[in-house]
């Protein structure tokens, strides 16, 4: 849904589908528009008056312009101009009495950050209308039930199949195409929410479950899931299928070809996840199913993340000392930090861990907190912090009971004189994680990537 010729690329493959099925679309904002939604309603709370203006200007520009190439008649522009303008209108209104209030609760900024999504629905609706298909632009709030947490919602399952099933059945029966807006959802109270960054696939996914589809298709700009970013590996290659569990530990770590939650919906009721490329539409791309396809090698892909941070909590004196990663977690958790690894040495002298870096500040600071006696008696003697680091995780389903696995990793590694900070196996034993200082990212990835010999076919 990146601009005009992307929502025009999807009309046409949701028309060429419905020959064959009854497809229900779920659609994200376009290029670029939740990312200056956030920052137009996070500078309104500065009390910047201007902010509204600059949005609505914006908007105006991006998605006016997209009716212009899309649609031909006239009657069809004249009514989606007009819904397009009471949305901006909306999004304006609500910016401005941001910056009158000079500040941003969660609430409004959903309702902020969620027009993009609102607005690419009538686009494509209206688009798949002038090629000829019954179609109809859903708001998430007319589809799934959430509980009430702005900013990370997460659906409630029996609610949203109710109302999903008696909002889009209908329109599925008559032959028409919900196009529903991503992203969003509704609270038993009637409250916008929203899923997180990234969650119109999870969206999708929701919806799936809800209406017991046969297969979700996932349609973005590359041609499925890789072995590795071919940023670091130009060789990485198209994985033809992989399992859920696979998928999520991916996502878990980096891969931004999937929300980390998308395949929980789905992984119970066994409905298989394809990846596509709306560019390439001629091409497979990866299927996503209960069991993959096993090989081997045991490994199947090598991710990583950046933008990351290493919190060590230590010293000699917490030998032995109750509660130090009970206290170390919860202050993680008291400001909701996401802690992606654990690593805690064998002689206890040290627990690090790693947060987004955007969670690294005010997770240190409730450390000290919680931590103030112990810091005080010299019990706890540091509290390090370290944002240049990288993890790298090695992915594979089969990895499970296969020896040698973390052997030819750090071999690999150890052979390219690549130092490593810390290493964390999943008690799931679908990956092996590991930290290596930031530079040291690329030359990681495409150490295990050639041992593994991941740029060929699985056998």
């Amino acid at each position: 849904m990146g601009d005009a010729s992307c929502i025009r690329r999807a009309a046409e493959i949701i028309t060429a589908s419905a020959r064959e099925v009854a497809p229900v679309v779920v659609v994200s904002a376009m290029s670029g528009v939740t990312d200056r939604l956030i920052a137009a309603a996070r500078s309104s709370a500065t009390g910047n008056e201007d902010a509204a203006r600059e949005i609505g200007d914006l908007l105006r520009q991006q998605h006016l312009g997209s009716i212009e190439a899309l649609l031909e008649d006239r009657d069809r522009r004249e009514l989606v101009t007009d819904e397009i303008e009471q949305i901006i209108n909306e999004v304006t209104n609500l910016c401005r009495g941001t910056s009158l209030l000079k500040e941003l609760t969660p609430r409004t900024l959903d309702a902020i950050s969620s027009a993009g999504e609102r607005l690419s629905s009538r686009l494509l609706a209206n688009t798949l209308r002038e090629l000829g298909l019954a179609s109809a632009a859903i708001e998430g709030t007319e589809a799934i039930v959430t509980d009430n947490v702005s900013g990370r919602a997460e659906p409630l399952v029996p609610q949203t199949r109710e109302m999903a099933v008696a909002r889009l059945r209908p329109l599925i029966d008559e032959g028409a195409v919900p196009v529903v807006a991503g992203f969003t959802g509704v609270t038993s109270d009637g409250m916008l929410t929203t899923l997180g960054r990234g969650g119109s696939d999870y969206s999708a996914t929701v919806l799936a479950a809800a209406l017991d589809a046969d297969e979700v298709i996932i349609w973005t700009d590359v041609d499925g899931v890789l072995s590795a970013d071919p940023r670091l590996v130009p060789e990485a290659r198209t994985l033809s299928e992989i399992s859920y569990n696979e998928a999520a530990e991916l996502a878990f770590f980096g891969a931004k070809v999937l929300h980390p939650k998308t395949l929980r919906p789905v992984s119970e009721a066994g409905i298989p996840v394809w990846i596509r490329n709306s560019f390439a539409p001629e091409r497979l791309g990866t299927k996503i199913t209960p069991t993959g396809h096993p090989t081997a090698r045991g490994v199947k892909a090598i991710t990583a993340i950046t933008d990351v941070t290493l919190i060590t909590v230590g010293g000699r004196g917490i030998v032995g000392l109750p509660g130090v990663a009970a206290k170390t977690f919860t202050a993680a958790a008291a400001v909701q930090a996401n802690i992606l690894l654990i690593s805690q040495s064998s002689s206890e002298n040290d627990i690090c861990f790693i947060v987004n870096s955007a969670d690294a500040s005010p997770t240190i600071a409730k450390l000290r907190e919680a931590f103030s006696t112990d810091l005080a008696h010299r019990q706890i003697e540091h509290m390090n912090v370290n944002p240049s680091i990288a993890i790298v995780a090695v992915v594979g389903d089969n990895m499970r009971g296969m020896p040698g696995i973390a052997g030819r990793t750090f071999s690999a590694l150890g052979r390219r004189g690549l130092n490593i900070i810390a290493i964390a196996q999943g008690s799931s034993e679908f990956n092996v994680s590991f930290v290596v200082e930031a530079p040291l990212m690329r030359d990681a990835v495409q150490a295990v990537h050639a041992e593994f010999e991941l740029e060929r076919p699985a056998s």
